[in-house]
């Protein structure tokens, strides 16, 4: 058989993905490690192909899964009193520490505050009492961030390693590369690759394109390959259309201020990414905020704001823009989208929808937060995305029907006045896109083995967490799985702790997070195998151990109940 006859029999096969599924998208029955072919040339190797027979779901059935997961509750657990106590007296005792090392270091070495005083008639650019957390708490754990890396960010990467003589007010690189478990980027579906298929057609569209046309898209950089990605964009999120933007933050940044203005009203999720809010910002809307993922009072904020309508004249509203996120990163929980929509229905307003980080990475084809609740992607009006997560490469796209994608060419700043997307990432976005959707003939099935990989890595390492007694959060099947650490001080501990065992981690607190509900955040890709999830779930149990971070040990299960249940 020959090499194209080879890859039509490849892409014409459905026996693996059409196998019957459970509501996360995992192949049911059988360990789910053995049932996904390790590459397509076992696929290819198969002399017959047997379609697989596909039970009929009745739509009541479709319906009360539906129900089911609407209904899915991922609300914080309920923290001990003794914790929450602890890590407000923490923060209060660093932030006095802080004011008494000031006041003394200003009578005795003024010289270092000279930044921060007003000099010959000038102003100083930052006050003293603005920088105090950024000089005094941030800057005593500036190890565990912008740690420096080197090659390529996938299952591990190579860290420079740096040393401190002053506190960390300056770094020293010792010369030294340290390969570690990378648990911290966001390469979903593992197409951080600098080999396999996409590298080689990134490399050859460059040959062939160059790397840029040095122009925004609406002068001279509107090229075929650009038009083709974005009509395949459209095609892969279920829209009329798409524009591709070439960065992620200003695909929200600047196309939210095309959409709505004075008079119109934006009510927005609390936890909404800082994107969001600056588009809402820069738009002029009023800006109104519902309670993190809470529909009912997103209801109440809509009855109120149409019943009331515009402060002082109670014009009604030009428009209202409902702005949520589809998988929030730093809870790891997903958007209540259907009880969303059906508000959309009742009240009339317009839905827009950040799928940053669940486009890729969440449901059974890998199309988002609508592929994973059954929902038609045409009843959310602006479907938003970016590609720097599970598509390994940059920018972002904004979707919906074609009057609105034809609206934003004109009057979005990111479509007017920043550079078109460059070629490498171009193709990059096609090519893991094409792998996703099944259409790579000759890498028919690996897109939908990455999928089912990421959400088997996923469930497990969540799971194994809680039953060690972890204090974790967010949806089964999220691939960012964050813990609480609570105390100020174990957040730079964990994150030190980590690095001696190899792991590179995520730490995350105020103010990107309330100020008690400090954690760290995992990032499960699709390439970690099942030995590097549990390397890294061993060396965590210690940490927690030593940390005393196994806040319900009431949960942890013995090794005998643990087989059982597995």
């Amino acid at each position: 058989m020959g090499k194209g006859q080879r890859a039509l029999h490849s892409f014409k096969s459905t026996e693996y993905i059409e196998k019957p599924r459970d509501k996360d998208g995992l192949v049911i029955g059988g360990d789910p490690f053995k049932l996904a072919p390790s590459t397509s040339a076992s696929i290819l190797s198969e002399k017959s192909v047997s379609p697989a027979v596909v039970p009929k779901v009745s739509k009541e059935v479709v319906k009360a899964g539906l129900k089911d997961k609407a209904k899915e509750k991922n609300e914080l657990e309920a923290v001990p009193t003794f914790i929450l106590v602890t890590t407000y007296l923490s923060y209060l005792m660093l932030i006095v520490f802080a004011h008494m090392r000031d006041f003394i270091g200003k009578l005795f070495h003024p010289e270092q505050y000279m930044q921060l005083r007003v000099q010959n008639g000038y102003a100083p650019m930052v006050s003293d009492f603005e920088s105090l957390w950024t000089r005094r708490l941030y800057g005593r754990i500036r190890d565990c961030f912008n740690r420096p890396i080197t090659e390529v960010a996938g299952g591990h990467v190579n860290l420079l390693e740096r040393v401190s003589q002053d506190f960390n007010r300056t770094f020293e690189f010792t010369g030294r590369v340290r390969n570690v478990l990378n648990l911290a980027s966001y390469n979903y579906l593992g197409f951080a690759q600098s080999q396999g298929p996409c590298a080689d057609k990134v490399e050859e569209a460059m040959r062939e394109h160059g790397i840029t046309q040095a122009s925004s898209r609406s002068e001279a950089g509107r090229t075929k390959l650009l038009v083709e990605t974005e009509e395949m964009v459209a095609r892969f999120v279920g829209a009329e259309a798409a524009l591709i933007v070439s960065m992620g933050y200003a695909t929200n940044a600047l196309n939210m201020p095309a959409l709505v203005s004075k008079g119109c009203l934006i009510i927005s999720d609390e936890l909404n990414h800082s994107s969001l809010v600056s588009g809402a910002r820069l738009s002029g809307a009023t800006i109104r905020v519902f309670r993190h993922n809470n529909t009912a009072d997103l209801e109440k904020q809509l009855r109120k704001s149409i019943s009331q309508g515009q402060p002082r004249t109670h014009r009604p509203w030009k428009k209202i823009l409902v702005v949520v996120e589809g998988l929030y990163s730093m809870e790891g929980e997903f958007c209540n989208l259907p009880k969303i929509i059906e508000l959309r229905r009742k009240y009339g307003f317009y839905l827009y929808v950040d799928e940053a980080h669940s486009i890729g990475a969440l449901g059974k084809r890998g199309r988002g937060i609508c592929d994973h609740f059954g929902v038609d992607p045409r009843e959310v009006d602006v479907l938003m995305g970016t590609f720097t997560k599970s598509f390994g490469a940059a920018g972002g796209y904004i979707a919906g029907s074609k009057a609105l994608i034809d609206y934003l060419r004109v009057h979005s700043y990111s479509a007017i006045y920043a550079e078109a997307m460059s070629v490498p990432v171009l193709v990059q976005v096609s090519s893991s896109m094409r792998m996703i959707m099944g259409e790579d003939r000759e890498h028919a099935l690996e897109g939908q083995q990455r999928l089912d990989q990421l959400a088997i890595n996923s469930r497990y390492f969540a799971q194994r967490l809680v039953e060690m007694g972890f204090m974790t959060m967010g949806n089964p099947g999220s691939p960012v799985i964050p813990l609480l650490l609570f105390s100020p001080a174990k957040i730079p501990a964990f994150s030190r702790e980590c690095l001696k065992r190899n792991i590179a981690v995520v730490v995350v607190s105020y103010p990107a997070t309330p100020i008690i509900t400090g954690r760290v955040r995992f990032c499960i890709s699709a390439s970690h195998t099942r030995e590097d999830l549990d390397f890294a779930l061993e060396q965590i149990s210690e940490i927690g151990d030593l940390l005393m971070l196994k806040f319900h040990k009431d949960k942890v299960l013995s090794p005998e109940k643990r087989i059982k249940t597995e």
